[in-house]
């Protein structure tokens, strides 16, 4: 296995199907009070309308309410960052690669300092998903 983090992700390769990643990637999230509010199968897709053939990858939009309400309590227009990506994607050898935004990344060009703890929190709660992974 191998962990990495980049400049607006969280990243960690393990040694299981994107099928197996992706259901462990949804139980974790639960532990950490996320809920999976959208899917995009990117693979499906770009077959389906390009007719292009992919390797698995699948968009997982997480979102943790309470954490989701406070920041849109402090910045109305945060919701066009909501929900935060965690990607799970077939990687070689057989390995699958998961990885989450960093939120406090994205949101350092909204000028709210308000919403730096908020982001740090659900940094810190999807670095742990990922870890468990």
């Amino acid at each position: 296995m191998s962990d990495e983090t980049a400049n607006y992700y969280y990243t960690k390769t393990v040694d299981r199907s994107p099928d197996e990643a992706e259901a462990r990637v949804r139980e974790e999230l639960e532990e950490e009070g996320f809920g999976v509010l959208t899917e995009i199968d990117v693979q499906a897709t770009l077959k389906k309308k390009l007719d292009e053939d992919m390797r698995p990858y699948k968009i997982l939009g997480a979102c943790n309410p309470p954490y989701a309400h406070k920041a849109l309590e402090a910045e109305d227009k945060i919701g066009t960052m909501l929900p935060c990506n965690v990607i799970v994607q077939a990687a070689d050898d057989g390995k699958t690669e998961v990885a989450a935004v960093d939120p406090v990344a994205s949101m350092q060009a909204v000028d709210n300092e308000a919403l730096r703890p908020i982001a740090e929190e659900i940094r810190d709660r999807l670095r742990r998903v990922i870890d468990r992974i």
